[in-house]
Order: structure tokens, then C-alpha cells, then sequence
């Protein structure tokens, strides 16, 4: 056994050439790499001088971003009562609209009942009128009925010619039916059968009442004489005519209830009398 120590060396392993190798070539393609891109830039590049600095979020901008977001908040809650105005005069205008229409059918449904009202006053003003005609009339005739009576049976013995005629066609008369407008033969109205009575003897009267009134010459009621016509209202505004017969007595196309009939004088006494014969 050798008395020499054996001293461990200090110094590093030698690399293997294979890794020596590797290393030299990784070095030399960055080295390319580098001296490539060198070579593509341009050739007066600038080197950078200064840094782009970040904005940061500060107090002022804070305040401004807060600022906004009250702004957006105060257009929307305008918005939203503009639109709720707008609803509500919408809203308004159409129940005006309707209180309008509403006002318009009661003023009309109004102005319908004051004319149906004057109507019907005019009409019950006139009823009265004939009425107190008639009862004038009446008191008039009963003061003189004797000598009516009596004037009345002298003139019905007496008629002759043509009256005899006309009072003989309209007491023929007598049973036929009433009719509005009617003419004959077997339906009348008054005037249509009064105008009938008198063509028999070739007088030719008006169609109507009205005229049939003033179509002679006007004579009292207390000297009537067989073929006298006899009417009802005004002269020129009758309403209702008939023949007077003597005795008394009328022959007159009543209404639809009584036809053609011979009454008394007393029955609906007249209001004044025509003499065309």
C-alpha cells in the first residue's frame, strides 16, 4: 500500500464534446437571428426617448363620471313625465270629446220635446177655439131654435130644383163608408162627398174644405135653406163641411167610426154656412 495520499482534485470535469458542440451552435443561430432583424430595420431608426404614460382614474374624473350618470338620470325622469303629461292631456281631451257629444244629443233631445210641447199647445189652443165657437154658436141657435125650427121645415118642404137634387144625393149617401180622400161611389171623405152632391147639378167645387168654405156666399146659420153647405172652423181654414137637408137636419161624411150620416144640427152644430145655389 502506497504511503502516498491520494488527493481528489479540485477542478471541473471537462464538458463532452458533443454538448460543447450544441451549445456553440444554439449561440450562433441567436447571434444570426439578432443580426438579421438588424439588418430588416430601418436604417434610421430612432431610439426611443421617452414612455407612454396610462391615464389614471382621479378625483376629478370621478366626479365628472357621477355628474353624468345624475345628468342621464335627470333627462329619464323628464322623459317619463313629459310622457305621463302626455297620456294625461290625451286622456283629458278625450273625455271632453265625449262631454261634448253628450251635450250636443241633450240639446237636441231638448229642443225635440219644446217643439213637440208647442205642438201640442198649438194644437189643444186650437181645440179650445173651435170649442168656444161651438158653444157660442149653440147659445145662438137655442135662442132662436123655435124660429129655426120652424124657418128650417118651411125651406125643407120647399126645396126644389137643383138643391132637391143635392140633398137628395147626399141623403143617398147615408150608411157609406168614411175614407180619407175618398170620392165614391161607396166611400167618402166630407168634402169629397159634398163636391159629388153639387156635380150632380153641374156646379163644380173645390176639392177641399178650405175652399169649399168660401166657395159660395156666406149666409147666418139662422136662415138656412135645403143645399146650403154648412162648415166646421174658419171660413178658408175649415176643417170639416157637410150639406144642410132641412128640418134641422145635415148629411155629412163624419169619420171612421160613424160613415156618412144624418145628424141634427144640435149633433155638432156648425160654425158658419155657404149659399151656392
Amino acid at each position: 500500500m502506497s504511503h502516498t495520499a491520494h488527493i481528489p482534485s479540485h477542478r471541473k470535469p471537462r464538458r463532452s464534446a458533443s454538448k460543447t458542440a450544441l451549445r456553440a451552435g444554439v449561440a450562433g443561430g441567436v447571434l444570426s437571428t439578432i443580426a438579421v432583424a438588424g439588418a430588416a430595420g430601418p436604417a434610421q431608426a430612432e431610439p426611443v426617448a421617452q414612455t407612454i404614460e396610462m391615464p389614471t382614474i382621479t378625483a376629478g374624473l370621478s366626479t365628472s363620471v357621477a355628474a353624468s350618470a345624475q345628468a342621464t338620470q335627470a333627462v329619464a325622469l323628464d322623459l317619463e313625465k313629459q310622457a305621463t303629461e302626455d297620456a294625461a292631456a290625451a286622456t283629458a281631451a278625450k273625455t271632453a270629446k265625449k262631454a261634448k257629444a253628450e251635450a250636443v244629443r241633450k240639446a237636441e233631445a231638448r229642443k225635440k220635446a219644446e217643439a213637440a210641447a208647442e205642438a201640442k199647445a198649438q194644437e189643444a189652443a186650437e181645440r179650445a177655439s173651435r170649442s168656444a165657437e161651438r158653444t157660442t154658436l149653440s147659445a145662438s141657435t137655442g135662442s132662436s131654435d123655435s124660429a129655426s125650427s120652424s124657418s128650417s121645415s118651411s125651406s125643407s118642404s120647399s126645396a126644389t130644383g137643383s138643391a132637391a137634387s143635392v140633398v137628395a144625393f147626399a141623403q143617398s149617401q147615408v150608411g157609406d163608408a168614411y175614407v180619407s180622400g175618398g170620392t165614391g161611389p161607396n166611400s167618402w171623405d166630407c168634402s169629397g162627398l159634398v163636391q159629388a152632391a153639387f156635380r150632380t147639378v153641374g156646379v163644380d167645387l173645390p176639392r177641399v174644405s178650405q175652399s169649399q168654405s168660401t166657395a159660395g156666399t156666406q149666409v147666418s146659420l139662422d136662415n138656412l135653406q135645403p143645399g146650403d153647405i154648412l162648415y166646421w172652423g174658419g171660413a178658408g181654414s175649415a176643417y170639416h163641411v157637410g150639406i144642410y137637408v132641412g128640418g134641422g137636419q145635415f148629411v155629412g161624411a163624419q169619420n171612421s167610426s160613424t160613415g156618412v150620416v144624418q145628424k141634427s144640427l144640435d149633433y155638432d152644430p156648425p160654425s158658419g154656412a155657404v149659399r151656392v145655389l
